[in-house]
């Protein structure tokens, strides 16, 4: 299909072709993608051994061998006579197993990365899964319901006794790493389950998901779940005394290095850069940011400053009365789908009043205009329509593995931010606008800091000095404990560091397809409609989500689609 055909058909029949007809599926070699498909998904999950997952080196040999086997496998599912969604599923599970397959040759995180074996989360967080490695079985505490019932009680008190079994195998699989940074900056990862365990034991801990935060008791049957707490609590602190000990000897670089990144960049997050090329890109966006915003700090000069709320009160009614005016404003532009889970998502989200001294970069944005940090809040109205409306496809339905949804995910949040600004939620309010200027210099700041640490030219630390001193207003040097964890979680992760503002570009690449298609034949974008097969699509890479909207596998790429 060519860059200026009817992209509106392809609107229409989006939803058809994406899985719209079982049987078809079955009369072709899609029904065999998915059964495959779900043969992977058991097959990544590690072995449990002597009570405990095992990510020894003859368990990471035997998953070697079998990756081999179900890319032989995959490669013989001849997918190119698929219609496009078909065709593109094909590509996300080979992303899954490039995935496995750098994992074991390059970042080998359960022998280099000592917070891998973190896997205690209170939080479901903002996007489709946990952002960055770490061991499976993953504990959610979040997943379960408070008070315990006695069956819960029970396999969350057997998850946790699994902990102490799994760090004395680190300490041997860990035994040769020498990634100093991630040694270093992993310490505060293990400490900080130290004290999350800490919480559980004692009843306090706050657990949040999408419908808010809540308190995590451990009344009734939780007594069980106290004492396995206290085990794994026990074990945990010792591990991080090991890891602190240890982190003083080690010398060597944590970083993937360019040719890896880029390897990793294209063939697991289906990015169309290269290292090269993120940079480049990013360092445009920085200071794109950095003039954007003196430009509006000029244009603004005779209005007041956005001060921040100054009480609680006063935050929590700023709060509400800013979500509802966001939300009727999107829904009405079709920018938002009008559906029940919306506002709430958005609502049980709403951080707490902070006072100055404790103010943390994104509160600094929250507490002057909320709905500068709604906008990429739209993380939460996507979790909550997965929830209700399941993918038809199998493959989409589920988080992707290996963070692959990153440029989707995070891309579309950070792009969201400013769409929003351009489609005038701020006309009435123009200082909001320099809120958003500041974001984006601060997520441009540290992706670029994040892409010279793989490349293994910056330490961790003059990372997190290069994120703090290109972000304006010094809202990042009163927040270090942010830009610590943020560049340790890039470091673990290639690529995430630069996805929202990589993801960013490639949407805007997808609006200038769509736009572009509109003109040629003499109508009027209707942007609603596209972000109604934003949605629809499922959160895939924006590269696949181009290939899907356009009917061109290049869609995006102005050279390849004249």
């Amino acid at each position: 299909m060519k860059f200026t055909q009817s992209i509106v058909a392809a609107l229409i029949t989006a939803s058809v072709l994406c899985f719209g007809s079982v049987a078809r599926a079955q009369e072709g070699g899609h029904v065999e993608l998915v059964r495959l498909f779900e043969e992977w998904r058991a097959f990544v999950e590690p072995a449990i051994v002597n009570g405990a997952p095992d990510y020894s080196t003859a368990a990471i040999a035997r998953q070697r061998r079998g990756l081999a086997a179900f890319q032989r496998r995959l490669q013989a599912i001849d997918a190119s006579a698929w219609p496009i969604p078909e065709r593109i599923d094909h590509r996300l599970v080979m992303a899954e197993m490039n995935g496995l397959d750098f994992d074991i040759r390059v970042r080998r995180p359960w022998a280099r990365d000592p917070a891998f074996y973190m896997n205690v989360h209170s939080e479901y967080g903002d996007v489709p899964d946990h952002e960055g490695p770490s061991a499976h079985p993953q504990i959610n505490l979040w997943a379960y319901r408070y008070p315990l019932s006695q069956t819960d009680a029970h396999a969350l008190a057997a998850q946790l006794r699994m902990i102490a079994p799994m760090l004395d195998q680190a300490r041997r699989n860990l035994a040769h790493g020498n990634a100093r940074d991630l040694w270093v900056g992993g310490v505060r990862e293990v400490q900080a389950q130290t004290e999350l365990l800490a919480s559980l034991e004692a009843g306090m801990l706050q657990v949040s998901d999408l419908e808010g935060r809540r308190l995590a008791t451990l009344t009734g049957y939780g007594t069980e779940v106290a004492a396995a707490a206290g085990e794994a609590r026990t074990a945990t602190s010792a591990f991080a005394d090991w890891v602190a000990r240890e982190a003083e000897t080690k010398t060597g670089p944590s970083g993937v290095g360019r040719e890896n990144y880029t390897w990793h960049l294209r063939n697991v997050h289906l990015s169309p850069y290269s290292w090269e090329e993120e940079a480049i890109l990013l360092r445009r966006e920085l200071v794109r940011a950095h003039a954007a915003l003196r430009l509006e700090e000029h244009r603004n000069r005779a209005l007041p400053l956005l001060e921040p709320a100054a009480n609680a009160e006063e935050y929590y009614r700023r709060s509400d009365e800013h979500l509802r005016k966001f939300v009727d404003f999107l829904t009405g532009a079709g920018m938002l789908p009008d559906e029940s889970y919306t506002e709430p998502a958005l609502r049980a989200q709403i951080g707490d009043f902070a006072p100055p001294e404790q103010r943390g970069f994104f509160a600094q944005a929250s507490h002057r205009e909320p709905m500068t940090m709604y906008a990429h809040s739209i993380h939460w109205v996507e979790l909550a329509r997965m929830r209700a409306r399941p993918h038809q496809s199998p493959i989409r339905r589920e988080a992707a593995l290996y963070n692959i949804f990153d440029n989707r995910s995070e891309g579309l949040a950070t792009a969201f931010e400013e769409m929003v600004m351009h489609a005038g939620l701020y006309d009435d309010n123009p200082r909001a606008r320099e809120i958003v200027w500041i974001m984006l210099a601060q997520r441009a700041a540290r992706g670029l800091a994040s892409l010279y640490a793989h490349a293994n030219e910056m330490t961790l630390t003059e990372a997190r000095a290069f994120q703090a001193a290109w972000t304006p207003r010094g809202w990042m040097v009163s927040d270090p404990a942010l830009a610590a964890w943020e560049q340790l979680f890039y470091l673990r992760q290639p690529g995430y560091g630069t996805s929202y503002v990589t993801g960013k570009i490639q949407f805007d690449a997808l609006i200038a397809a769509y736009g572009r298609a509109a003109e040629a034949r003499g109508e009027r974008p209707e942007l609603g409609r596209l972000f109604t097969v934003i949605a629809d699509a499922g959160i895939i890479p924006v590269s696949m989500l181009l290939w899907e909207v356009t009917g061109n596998e290049h869609g995006g790429d102005p050279i390849a689609s004249p």
